[in-house]
């Protein structure tokens, strides 16, 4: 995980480390109830240790590092494209030829060749480490999570609705150069393509939480439900927002989520008493340390990722799903990044523009809902059909909230045909764009007109500013 100077703006290197936290209330095989036709597999943990023990090895050969412009980085790079060519993979070796760090390695990519080849689910991890030790937590536990994941997936070679495709990316530590060279390298019809892209950095930090990217957002759901169903009650992970590979997938719009234990941050009590460890201790005590070796792993949280990761890869691609037919959300909403004028947008439709002194989430226009001052109302709205097949269906947007209010006065409301979905206040102010999601589940089959709407009171404005509206189906 790569370390952000927020003063300084410059992006650094970020590391973890192996331990074990208290057990859960739930084993950590057992999966929630599905909704697709077959249970994920238990990945095992074992499996996953033996795979960091070989990364371990490949950094003990080449001085004790994995830094990726280094030996002990392509050592990594070869073991795990051995193991995945042996289990049926073709994998690509991408040389990132422009913005990384001189003479780093290689990306790794893998797909599996099976499944709606235009609905792609990406699952990725950061194979580098830092010059100071040989990387196990940071992030040699994400890898191995993901290598092990993806030779299960071969093994069980289940029917597939979506493709799975996995990535090992190169000069995380140096400014997550790698992933952004791959992202921004694809044509956007193949950014189009990839539906969601799940990240896995530090997954076993000695002290650490459990900790999920954008947890309210439609991609993090499955995520959420398994670590939900071993009663782990997880946070977001503040500490992580773009530091590592997701960011990339982000910055083009792609929805991303991930698992994460946490780094340098320190861990609080309340924390403590829900998941253990010691509170006001760093989530891990080794993070870019010498120390980061195979004792600085924990366990237990690393087959809580690992099944975790499982979980979510059946959810998103496996089996059928919605009774044999069709789930294409793509279209559904029109004009969704505001780029093409107005239309089908109703309502208060001057609030789309490309507003001065704001910055959309993608391209150059957005709906700028609010910010007034005074007592007002304004919404835009659309009517879409849901498909009847997506049987899971969520409405995904980027949302970003400014405010001088205070208290819950000013509101944001989501509803489709008047039914209130969801709701965002000015409480909910800072961070940027964040990406919201509200439930159509419902609607499958149905054609409902869907309104997003800004209320202020009389005094101190609050801006909500919307872009990127979409339809995705999980």
């Amino acid at each position: 995980m790569k370390r952000r100077f927020a003063l300084a703006g410059t992006l650094l290197a970020l590391v973890l480390g192996f331990g074990t936290l208290p057990a859960a209330a739930t084993p950590s095989g057992t999966s929630p109830a599905s909704t697709t036709a077959l249970a994920a597999p238990d990945i095992s943990v074992t499996a996953v240790r033996a795979h960091l023990d070989e990364l371990s090895a490949a950094a003990a050969r080449n001085g004790g590092n994995r830094r990726s412009t280094t030996q002990g980085y392509r050592d990594s790079v070869a073991y795990v494209k051995g193991k995945l060519q042996a289990a049926g993979y073709t994998v690509t070796e991408q040389p990132c030829t422009s913005g990384c760090t001189s003479g780093a390695g290689p990306n790794l990519i893998a797909e599996w060749p099976r499944g709606d080849a235009n609905s792609v689910y990406m699952f990725g991890a950061h194979l580098d480490g830092v010059s100071a030790g040989p990387g196990m937590n940071d992030n040699g536990s994400g890898s191995a999570a993901l290598l092990e994941n993806a030779l299960t997936l071969a093994r069980e070679n289940p029917d597939m609705r979506n493709r799975v495709r996995f990535a090992w990316w190169t000069d995380e530590e140096q400014g997550l150069n790698g992933s952004y060279f791959y992202v921004r390298t694809l044509s956007s019809a193949e950014r189009a393509r990839i539906k969601a892209y799940y990240n896995f950095d530090m997954v076993a930090s000695l002290n650490g939480g459990y900790f999920i990217n954008h947890i309210t957002s439609a991609a993090a759901a499955p995520m959420k439900a398994y670590w939900d169903s071993l009663g782990l009650q997880p946070e977001e992970n503040t500490e992580g927002a773009g530091r590592s590979d997701d960011y990339s997938f982000e910055r083009y719009g792609i929805p991303t989520s991930g698992y994460a234990m946490g780094a340098s941050a320190r861990k609080t009590s309340a924390q403590a008493a829900k998941w253990g460890g010691t509170s006001g201790s760093a989530y891990d005590p080794c993070y870019h340390r010498a120390c980061d070796t195979l004792t600085n792993v924990n366990t237990t949280g690393l087959d809580r990722a690992a099944d975790g990761i499982a979980y979510t890869l059946w959810q998103q691609a496996v089996g059928t799903g919605g009774g044999g037919g069709t789930c294409d959300p793509a279209g559904v909403v029109g004009n969704g990044g505001f780029e093409s004028g107005t239309t089908p947008w109703t309502g208060t439709t001057a609030v789309i523009a490309a507003h001065s002194g704001r910055t959309a989430h993608g391209g150059t226009r957005f709906a700028w809902l609010g910010g007034n001052g005074s007592t007002s109302t304004e919404s835009v709205s659309q009517t879409v059909t849901v498909p009847a097949d997506c049987t899971r269906a969520s409405l995904v947007f980027w949302l970003q909230i400014e405010t001088a209010e205070s208290g819950s006065r000013d509101t944001f409301t989501v509803r489709a045909n008047g039914s209130t979905l969801a709701t965002w206040s000015n409480v909910h102010a800072g961070g940027g764009w964040i990406q919201r999601s509200a439930d159509l589940s419902a609607y499958a089959g149905q054609t409902v007109t869907v309104a997003f709407t800004a209320t202020e009171d009389y005094s101190l404005q609050t801006g909500f500013l919307l872009d990127d509206v979409g339809l995705q189906s999980a």
